[in-house]
């Protein structure tokens, strides 16, 4: 059991590296002082490939904690 827990865990992390490097930075410059971000993509974000990509870095960090605290129990 600790095995499969351990191979699954090894996934999440490749998987949630993978995930936060194909993000982009969040610098919005001197455009969000001005509301310039105020845009399609910007008032759509949950909709596109950058709002997939932060939902999918939400489910692996959660399931990097509660992978980490199951392996680190002494239950196995």
């Amino acid at each position: 059991m600790r095995v499969f827990v351990s191979v699954i865990f090894m996934l999440v992390c490749v998987g949630l590296t993978a995930i936060v490097l194909l993000q982009e930075g969040k610098s919005a410059g001197l455009g969000a002082i001005q509301g310039a971000a105020d845009t399609y993509w910007g008032r759509n974000k949950g909709h596109s490939m950058e709002g997939m990509l932060i939902k999918i870095t939400r489910v692996l960090a959660v399931l990097f904690f509660v992978l980490s605290v199951v392996l680190n129990m002494k239950f196995f």
